[in-house]
This record gives structure tokens, sequence and C-alpha cells, in this order.
């Protein structure tokens, strides 16, 4: 793995963290404008994050998810992680480490601009919603099945763009993540993303943000786990389809 295509993979999760979360902080956060902006703000917001972030990561092919990254993996059809990044364990670990990095990075950029609001805000799961999911009913099974499923049809679909001749470039990436929020994401705010959830999560532990409260790590394994899981059958699915 280059330099490039490491700094390329940091700096597009960076900004879609950046942008993600900033969606969910406006929402949700105590005094901002867009309080109470609603699901579809934060589905359509993140969908442009995406977008935002697929076009800035060009040079490592935008994986920007290490469970897309290991769909790709695992699809014996696909020959290279990105044009001229060849596969193997040790880049795909440094795919997981870009994201990683750039999803940590990203949380912490979107609470310094969120600052006010965060020290404004009094509830403390509200705080924790800007940086990490949480289901609407916990019940570990049924979220891990969840975010299996959602994370699944992402893989699937985008593996499915590199297939078949269209235009839309970044943007059909953008659509399928709006399009998943709104229909998958009401049981667990679909995370489809370990570096998403995990990365911020860390962030929000270790930041000294006012009245914060617990950081859940007894549901944090479920948006690690659940997409890994669904990307791997994303991308075998993938080899039988396409």
């Amino acid at each position: 793995m280059t330099v490039q295509v490491f700094t390329a993979e940091i700096l597009g999760t960076m900004l879609m963290i950046l942008m993600g979360g900033g969606v969910v902080a406006n929402v949700l956060l105590a005094k901002t404008k867009g309080n109470g902006g609603g699901t579809l703000m934060i589905n359509f917001g993140w969908g442009l994050a995406v977008f935002a972030g697929v076009w800035v990561a060009a040079a490592s092919g935008a994986h920007l998810n290490p469970a897309v990254s290991l769909g790709i993996f695992v699809n014996a059809d696909a020959a290279e992680f990105a044009p001229g990044v060849a596969k193997s364990l040790a880049v795909l670990l440094g795919y997981f480490g870009a994201q990683f990095i750039g999803a940590m990075l990203g949380a912490l950029l979107c609470y310094l601009t969120y600052k006010q609001h965060f020290d404004a805000e009094q509830d403390p799961a509200l705080k924790l919603a800007v940086f990490s999911t949480g289901p609407a009913i916990r019940h570990y099974g049924w979220n891990l099945l969840t975010e299996i499923i959602a994370t699944f049809v992402l893989v699937l679909v985008i593996a499915g763009f590199g297939t078949t001749p269209h235009g839309l470039g970044p943007l059909a990436v953008a659509l399928l993540v709006v399009g998943i929020g709104a229909s998958l994401g009401g049981p667990t705010g679909y995370a489809i993303n370990p570096a998403r959830d995990l990365g911020p999560r860390i962030i929000h532990a270790l930041l000294p943000i006012k009245n914060k409260g617990s950081s859940d790590w007894s549901y944090a394994w479920v948006p690690v786990l659940g997409p890994l899981t669904g990307g791997t059958l994303g991308g075998l699915g993938a080899m039988a389809m396409f």
C-alpha cells in the first residue's frame, strides 16, 4: 500500500465521519440551526457525507469501510482493491488502519465544530448518538442480524456498480446509503461500517465531553461484528451474481 493510497483512505473516511456525525449533531444537539430536522435529514446528510468522502478517496478506491474492504478481499472475482492496489492480507490491514484513523479524526473534528452545543445539551444519549449507533430496541441477536442484512445489501450493490455501466460515479453509493438508512436503518441506526462506529466511540470515551455519560461498550461489538459478517457475505454473494 502506497502512502498516497493510505492517505486518501484516511482523508476520505475522515471527511465522511465529520459530515455524517455533523448532520447527526445538527439534528440532535441543543440550540443548533438544524435541531429537530428528523431522520430523513440524517439519512440524506449521511449519503452526502459518503459522496464527499468517495470523491476525496479516489486514489484508494474509496472503501471508507472495513466491511467493504473485506468484501472485496473475499471476492475472488475482484483482482485488486483499487486500480494498481494488489490484494493481500497486509494491504487489507492497511485499509483497516487508515479507516479507523480517519474515523477517529473525523469524530474529533465534529466534536470541535459542535463544542458549544455538546456543552449545552443535557441528554448524554444524544451526545453519544453523534459518535456511534445504538438500537431502538436492544436485543443483541436481532440487532446483529439487522447490521448483517444492511451491510450485505451495501457491499453486494457496490459490487454490482462495478459491473454495470452507469455515469453516476460516487452519487450511486451516496444514494445507496440514503436508501439503506431510510429502509433498514430504523432498528439500529445502520452503522454498516465498523470504523464509523468504533472509531468515534473511542473518541467519545477519550474526550472530556461535559456530562457525556457512558460510551455503551456493552453494545459496541454489534456494529463491528455485524458489518464485518455482512460485508463478507456480500463479497461472496457478488461472486455468484456478477
